[in-house]
Formats: C-alpha cells, sequence, structure tokens
C-alpha cells in the first residue's frame, strides 16, 4: 500500500529561459498536514500548480496518490480538491447553488445530501440561500472550502487560504482545516504566515528561489525557532 500522497522526483520547471523551480524532491506522506513557506516569487503556487496537473514540468516527476500527474492528469483531478487566490465562485450564484453547479460538473450521486454536509462544515448552513456578493472574504473561503470537499477528495491543495481574512476568519478556516485533517485526508498548505503555519502543519518546508532549501518536521521547532531559520534560509 503506497503510504505517500504525493511524490516529488527531481523536478524542474521553466519558464523560457526562466527557472522558476529546480531539482525539486519532496514526499508528503498520506494524512499529513505539509506546508510551505517561502517569500513572494519563490515558486510555491507553481509546485502547487503542477501537483494540481494545472502545469506540467519541464523535467522530473510527480506522481499523487502512486499516479504520474503527466499520464493520468484526469484521474488525479478526480482525487484533489484546489483552492486558489481565487475562489472559483459565482457572486450572483446563492452558496447552495455554487455547489450544485460544481456537484454536477463531478457527477455526484445524492448531491442534495452532499451539500447539506459540506454547508454544515463550513459552518455556512444559515447562509446556504443568499447570493455570496453577500458574504465576507472569511465565508467565500469557507464557502471555497465547502466546494472543494464536495466530491470527496483525499488531498486538498490549499494556495494561501488566510490572505485577506480577519484574525476570527482566520480561526475559524484553521479549524476546519484541522477536522478535515482528522477525517483522514492529506492537506498540502502554502502560505507566508510562519506562526499559523506552523500550528496547522505535521511538515513543512522552506522554497527559496524555486529551490526546497529545507524540509522537516514540526515536532519540536518553536515559532522563533522557525523564525530564525526561515530568516537564515531566505537571506542571500
Amino acid at each position: 500500500m503506497n503510504t505517500s500522497a504525493i511524490d516529488i522526483q527531481n523536478t524542474t520547471r521553466r519558464f523560457g529561459h526562466i527557472t522558476a523551480l529546480q531539482n525539486i524532491n519532496l514526499t508528503v506522506p498520506t494524512g499529513c498536514i505539509f506546508v510551505l513557506f517561502g517569500p513572494n516569487g519563490a515558486g510555491k503556487t507553481t509546485l502547487l500548480r503542477l501537483i494540481a496537473t494545472l502545469s506540467k514540468p519541464s523535467a522530473g516527476d510527480i506522481r499523487v496518490s502512486g499516479i504520474n500527474t503527466q499520464r493520468n492528469p484526469h484521474e488525479i483531478r478526480k482525487n484533489i480538491g484546489f483552492i486558489s487566490h481565487q475562489t472559483m465562485l459565482y457572486d450572483d450564484l446563492t452558496a447552495r447553488e455554487n455547489l450544485a453547479f460544481y456537484g454536477r460538473m463531478y457527477g455526484l450521486q445524492n448531491l442534495n445530501t452532499r451539500i447539506e454536509e459540506v454547508l454544515l462544515a463550513a459552518g455556512l448552513k444559515n447562509r446556504q440561500r443568499d447570493r455570496i456578493q453577500k458574504f465576507s472574504r472569511g465565508m467565500k473561503q469557507r464557502l471555497a472550502i465547502a466546494r472543494a470537499i464536495l466530491h470527496h477528495p483525499s488531498i486538498l491543495l490549499l494556495d494561501e487560504p488566510f490572505t485577506g481574512l480577519d484574525t476570527s476568519a482566520q480561526s475559524v478556516l484553521s479549524s476546519i482545516i484541522t477536522t478535515l485533517k482528522a477525517e483522514g485526508r492529506t492537506i498540502f498548505l502554502v502560505t507566508h504566515d510562519l506562526a499559523r503555519g506552523l500550528a496547522l502543519a505535521d511538515r513543512f518546508g522552506i522554497l527559496f528561489q524555486g529551490q526546497l532549501v529545507h524540509e522537516a518536521s514540526t515536532k519540536d521547532i518553536s515559532e522563533s525557532e522557525l523564525q530564525t531559520l526561515y530568516e537564515n534560509k531566505t537571506t542571500l
């Protein structure tokens, strides 16, 4: 049985003459929350897009649940939920209508029941009939998570999910992420928020100028130690 949710081997991504990622090697165990830190422009989103099969590596090999991302991307997409800076929701639809739209795209059975489940998980059941143009940024992000888990994916990819949220909304989102992990999901989270990321992570990595310069367990590392490590690894 494969115990790795994500395997990245010798992976490089180039855009013309620019190397965005260079020789990345990383294994994320099944059921783990892995948090990737790094400054703007480090290549974090590029790596996430490669895992999500939204882009192809220039060299190397990426496997998600044992499946090669280049050989069978459609099968991988059935098994992942992706949340980017943009919520990919429709403002003129209600929360329920948004979920119903995506549920039909996935061809889900018992869709109404599943919508009720994810609305409850996101704490939005009482707002399901409201158009989301009325929602706060935090509420939209919670609905985006509901959308991302609608089809029962085992792996969630989150790109800067806390950006633009106030402290209260960040705490609610952190609680939802922790619950999803308790349900057995693997979570790959990209953030520049060291404190929030450390509080959630089982393992973490630091990406700098397209290279994975550090990767380790969060066990026995304090926030101040992480801050010092991060500064040392991301300073020329």
